[in-house]
């Protein structure tokens, strides 16, 4: 029979039975007298202003009330401490006292008869919040059972609504009596009775054990909908798995909380029967969940509603984006315990602030977000620009390439235990939605993985067709990648096209790329080795100063949330011209290039890159709080496509093939000598081979570059990790 409700019968402590229930076995003396101190509490608590928030804010607002614990114990410690031990009993009394005001502070309206009557309310639904710390997931044990705990995390999953009877209305099958009776709240069940209370009549057929049957249409109803909410990942104990914890919320919260939202939460903690049935024996064993009745996003940490700021932080974020040296003190807040790569930081403050999303009168968007990869050497602080981004960033999901298939970053579907339907439970690329998402080592991912994020990277959506379900979700995310090279450190003597070895589908899609090199130079590696003591010596300390008189992340967190929110820059005509003759130029210098060589060059310069310039300038200006991109901010743009994407697209060993005359005859003298001293087939040490032409004249380094033009002509073949060489056909 309680199959039809979802969760069997259970007991618990219910308000709608309050005469059997904790405190309020007393008799109605206790249960009279808190109803009376709730409805006081509305009325007469009086704020330091000396107005009345709660009585102010139920006629604002009629179906929902927020209270402070804090108010409460200041107004009544006894009532708030009843509260905190049975708030399934005090609770309902809360919001009866809510509705019994309401209904007293509206004015009377007339009747059908004209005479004055009281006004209709419906329920008002009380929503508590508190101060004070929240326990861990973990630590919730059976002294918590039926108590007010306060918990925090991250929502993984959102269930679809459902309807939840409050009352169900129950129809007798012989005597056609009816009986309403109440439901547990939460995830509980109805308690149906055995046995119909109707007397038989003289020669009237008795009723039957069992007679009820529900009549679904007739019954109350209530929106319910369950979340999963994780442990945060810095509350894991190390080598510990997240543990999860169910919540079920009702009414005015449902669906007020999307997956991927950070936030603590105020409940009930309490018990349902698990339904499965491999636990139908287990009577006495409970599955825990939550039942929320106070909910709170953590700050800064969610963008999908705006945040608030006060209007001193408006005012302090006005005052330094007017500040001539603005762009470069926000370069040296990101990442102030790395030392140099100045670009490359430009480039992540360029991908924080984000340019803006269009959507032109077709319906076509165009996406606002920059894309960045960094590619290049071990030990260039490559994953901690990603950590500090993940940080930073006011929405950012971390992944690792080998350790993320393509459902894991875009959307999987999952099916659900207890009613077999499919759903999709959204990746990295969707929970990071508004944000950053952070991959390092791009270049060890599967190939059908890594092309998984091209509809994401581009269009900003995912289309999903599995298992029945069709649909598109938006990720409109901004992708900061790591990777290294094929060979490990990258090849000053190959080409770009070997050193990158991502097609170009990939790398037309990143706005800059940077390929950062381990350059031994000594006067560099005393200053980087100084920075580097210095930090593990002093720890903050050397950052602290740097940073001056703003306190660092949190502040700069804000200061982006800000400028995302309010500023939508666009170009001037004359910084369009401007951009529009440089684009040209670049075309024209990538042809030039690739007739000379005879091949075209490692990163395509298409009409996504005059775009990547057009984003670039439009976070410039978004830095400034500008509703303009001027020239300057162009110029900038394109200085640093220039060191990133231009330089890459030229690195390697094709660009300083330009070779004077005199050179190629030598290049051809020693190419005639290797092919004298090496037969068809054998094999010989490179060392050897080098040393030996050197005795004859030539030079060392023309041997060499003779040998990688043979190599790349395919003429000679390098074994054994370059130190053999072997001469083919």
């Amino acid at each position: 029979m309680s199959g039809w409700d979802e969760g069997a019968v259970f007991y618990s402590d219910q308000a709608q039975f309050p005469m059997g229930a904790g405190d309020l076995q007393r008799g109605s003396g206790t249960f009279h007298s808190a109803l009376r101190k709730f409805k006081e509490f509305i009325r007469s608590f009086t704020s330091e202003k000396g107005d009345f928030p709660y009585r102010d804010r139920l006629i604002d607002q009629p179906n929902e009330l927020s209270v402070a614990i804090e108010d409460l114990s200041a107004f009544d410690p006894e009532l708030s401490d009843k509260i905190r031990r049975s708030p399934a009993d005090y609770l309902p009394l809360f919001e009866t006292a809510a509705a019994e005001v309401l209904a007293s502070l509206r004015s009377k309206v007339p009747g059908e008869s004209g005479e004055m009557e009281e006004p209709v309310t419906g329920e008002v639904q009380i929503l508590l919040s508190s101060k004070e710390n929240s326990v861990s997931i973990r630590s919730l044990g059976a002294e918590y059972m039926s108590k007010l705990v306060k918990i925090a995390g991250i929502v993984i999953a959102a269930s679809r609504t459902k309807a939840k009877a409050t009352y169900v209305t129950l129809l007798c099958k012989n005597c056609k009596n009816v009986k309403t009776v109440p439901c547990r709240p939460g995830l509980g069940g109805a308690i149906v009775p055995r046995s119909c209370d109707h007397v038989p009549q003289p020669g009237e057929e008795p009723c039957p054990l069992d007679p009820w049957v529900v009549v679904p249409d007739k019954s109350k109803y209530v929106d319910l909908q369950t979340l999963k909410l994780q442990e945060n990942p810095e509350d894991v104990p190390t080598g510990e798995l997240p543990r999860n914890m169910m919540l079920s919320v009702d009414r005015h919260l449902v669906q007020t909380i999307t997956p991927g939202t950070r936030m603590s939460v105020l409940g009930i903690y309490s018990v349902f029967q698990a339904s499965s049935a491999s636990q139908k024996s287990a009577v006495g064993v409970k599955q825990p969940y939550i039942r929320v009745v106070g909910l709170e996003q953590s700050r800064g940490a969610n963008s999908g509603g705006p945040s608030e700021f006060t209007s001193e932080e408006v005012e302090e974020f006005k005052n330094f984006a007017r500040r001539p040296e603005a762009y470069r003190e926000l370069c040296s807040m990101i990442a102030p315990s790395i030392y140099g790569h100045g670009d490359v930081k430009k480039a992540l403050a360029c991908l924080l602030f984000g340019g803006s999303r269009k959507t032109l009168p077709d319906g076509v968007r165009l996406r606002g977000d920059i894309h960045v990869l960094l590619l290049g050497d071990p030990s260039t602080a490559k994953s901690q620009f990603l950590k500090f981004v993940e940080k930073t960033a006011p929405v950012a999901v971390y992944t690792s390439g080998k350790g993320s298939s393509a459902a894991g970053l875009t959307a999987s579907v999952i099916r659900d235990n207890s009613s077999r339907e499919f759903y999709l439970e959204g990746g990295a690329m969707v929970l990071a939605d508004g944000g950053v998402v952070c991959i390092d080592e791009f270049d060890k991912m599967r190939v059908e993985d890594r092309v998984a994020i091209h509809e994401a990277m581009e269009q900003q959506t995912i289309s999903i067709a599995k298992a029945g379900i069709t649909t598109v979700l938006n990720s409109r995310t901004s992708v900061l990648a790591a990777a290294n090279p094929p060979s490990g450190r990258y090849d000053d003597l190959k080409t770009a096209q070997d050193n990158i070895d991502l097609q170009t589908t990939i790398l037309s899609r990143f706005d800059l790329i940077f390929i950062v090199k381990d350059i031994r130079m000594y006067e560099q590696d005393k200053l980087i080795a100084s920075h580097i003591i210095k930090v593990h010596a002093s720890g903050a300390a050397a950052t602290s100063k740097e940073t001056g008189t703003l306190e660092g992340e949190n502040w700069l967190k804000r200061y982006i949330g800000y400028c995302r929110q309010e500023c939508k820059p666009r170009l001037t005509e004359r910084a369009a011209d401007t951009l529009k003759s440089k684009y040209v130029e670049i075309r024209q210098k990538m042809k030039q290039q690739a007739n000379e060589s005879g091949k075209s060059a490692a990163i395509p310069i298409t009409v996504r890159q005059l775009e990547a310039i057009v984003r670039l300038s439009e976070a410039l200006a978004k830095m400034r709080l500008s509703e303009s991109a001027t020239e300057e901010q162009v110029e900038e743009a394109y200085r640093l496509f220039n060191v990133s994407t231009m330089d890459a697209a030229r690195s390697g060993i094709n660009e300083h093939m330009n070779l004077t005359g005199e050179m190629a005859n030598e290049i051809k003298q020693a190419e005639a000598q290797i092919k004298r001293r090496v037969g068809i087939g054998s094999h010989i040490s490179e060392r050897r081979l080098i040393d030996e032409l050197t005795r004859m004249g030539l030079n060392e380094s023309i041997v060499r570059r003779a040998l990688l033009i043979m190599h790349q002509r395919e003429e000679v073949e390098y074994k054994r990790e370059r130190r053999v060489i072997l001469r083919k056909a």
